[in-house]
């Protein structure tokens, strides 16, 4: 095992901290804004492209040409400090996994540069993908994957992606990824462990049943 690809909201910190609920009024506040909508119908708007495109942004930019930049700027003007605290279980977690470590997210750098040092746990990631990184196209995204595993100097056989959603870790697997789900309740998937920090516990039983060696 020579990388790791960490998701980052819902998975390296959990949504009910607030900041999702954060974002998701600003977005909603800027729908209704851009595109002249009541509350309820920007609502059910932004959890449509949600669900069909991965992010409200590319169905955004699909059918209403908005700038991605400045949408954005916008909704990811949440200040996480506020909601989130240093991590030591989440940090002493990292530390015991021996493997490069990177983010790769559908929010912006800057989002999750400020969400993992609200977290403490900012020196432990060698690089962050946001969503700039394949032109806006969200996660599941496969081919974005690759590039990041070809920029990292890694093959899939020796990558473990660790994300929330089944449909992202779906992607992985069909790439040749070793994956893991992150989730208490929601999705079905063979690998999964309630909090992200039990990630070395569960490495360690996997290293026990099925032999692996750190890269």
């Amino acid at each position: 095992m020579k990388l790791i690809v960490f998701d980052l909201d819902d998975t390296l910190y959990s949504a009910t901290s607030g900041v999702f609920a954060r974002m998701d009024k600003k977005i909603n506040a800027f729908v209704m804004r851009e595109l002249g909508l009541a509350p309820d119908a920007a609502d059910r708007l932004r959890r449509d492209y949600w669900r069909r495109y991965g992010t409200t942004l590319r169905g955004l930019m699909l059918h209403h040409g908005v700038d991605p930049e400045r949408f954005l700027q916008e909704v990811h003007d949440v200040r996480p400090h506020e909601l989130l605290g240093p991590d030591p279980e989440l940090d002493a977690a990292l530390a015991a996994i021996p493997a490069r470590k990177v983010v790769h997210t559908n929010a912006i750098r800057e989002h999750a540069e400020r969400v993992l040092a609200a977290l403490g746990v900012r020196h432990h990631f060698a690089a962050i993908y946001d969503i700039r990184f394949d032109a806006y196209r969200p996660k599941p995204n496969a081919r974005a994957l690759a590039r990041i595993l070809r920029q990292e100097g890694a093959k899939p056989h020796e990558t473990l992606v660790v994300d929330d959603q089944p449909a992202n870790l779906a992607a992985a697997a069909r790439l040749g990824c070793r994956t893991v789900l992150v989730s208490a309740h929601k999705g079905h998937w063979r690998m999964r462990i309630p909090r992200v920090h039990l990630l070395p516990a569960w490495l360690e039983r996997v290293h026990a049943q099925f032999g692996f060696a750190w890269a």
